[in-house]
C-alpha cells in the first residue's frame, strides 16, 4: 500500500515555500521548545482549521481538535480522556494565556445532535456518547418552530461554545488562573461559506463580528 501522491506532493511543496520560508524559525523552535500563548479548541472538520483562519505561523498556536469542539467537564475518574489531558498541559506546562473555543457553521456533529433519528455509526456509537454533551440544549433548540434548520443549527453551535467556556471552569486550576487574571477564555464562531468570524462578548455572551 503506498502512501498517498495527494500529501507527498503537499510535503514537497511544503518544504519548497513554508518551510524554506520559515527554516530559521522551525530550528528555533526545535532547539527551544515551543511556547504558544494561546490555546485554541476547534473542531475536527477539515473545513476549518485555525492555523490557516488565525494565519498563524509554527509554534504560535496549540490546538485542540475534537468532534465539535466540545470541552467536556472536569471529571478525575482515571479514564482516558484526551481533551483534559491536552488542556493540562497546555495550561500547566505550557502555561498559555488565552484558551479559544472555536466553532464553525454548518457543525457535522451539531447536526447529528440535532437529528433525533440519527443512527449510531458503530456499534460503539462514540460520537453519539460524545455529543450527549449537549444533548439538553439540542432538545430545547430542537423543538424551536420559529427558527428555520439552517438558524437552529448555528443556535446549537454558539450554545455548545457558551456550555465549554462553563466546563473549562469547571477544571479547578483554569477556573483559579482565570480569577487570578493570568488566563482568559473566549469563545468564537467561524462562518465557512462567508469566511466570518464572530467572538463571543464576554459580558452580553453574543457573538459579535469584529472590525477588520
Amino acid at each position: 500500500m503506498s502512501f498517498p501522491n495527494s500529501l507527498l506532493d503537499g510535503y514537497r511543496n511544503f518544504m519548497s515555500g513554508r518551510y524554506a520560508d520559515a527554516r530559521d524559525r522551525y530550528r528555533q523552535l526545535a532547539e527551544n521548545g515551543q511556547n504558544p500563548t494561546t490555546l485554541v479548541i476547534a473542531c475536527c472538520d477539515s473545513r476549518a482549521a485555525p492555523e490557516l483562519i488565525f494565519d498563524a505561523g509554527p509554534g504560535e498556536l496549540f490546538v485542540i481538535r475534537n468532534v465539535a469542539n466540545m470541552v467536556p467537564p472536569y471529571e478525575p475518574d482515571g479514564h482516558f480522556h484526551s481533551t483534559s489531558a491536552a488542556l493540562e498541559f497546555a495550561v500547566q506546562a505550557l502555561k498559555v494565556k488565552n484558551i479559544v473555543v472555536m466553532g464553525h457553521g454548518r457543525c457535522g456533529g451539531i447536526r447529528a445532535a440535532l437529528d433525533p433519528d440519527a443512527e449510531p455509526l458503530s456499534s460503539g456509537d462514540f460520537i453519539g456518547r460524545w455529543m450527549s454533551l449537549v444533548r439538553p440544549a439540542a432538545e430545547q433548540i430542537g423543538s424551536n418552530n420559529v427558527m428555520t434548520p439552517a438558524e437552529r443549527q448555528t443556535a446549537l453551535e454558539r450554545v455548545s461554545i457558551r456550555n465549554s467556556i462553563n466546563n473549562l471552569r469547571s477544571f479547578p486550576d483554569i477556573k483559579a488562573l482565570e480569577e487570578e487574571g493570568k488566563l482568559e477564555l473566549h469563545g468564537a464562531w467561524f462562518d465557512i461559506s462567508t469566511g466570518e468570524l464572530w467572538v463571543m462578548d464576554s459580558e452580553t455572551l453574543d457573538f459579535i463580528r469584529p472590525e477588520i
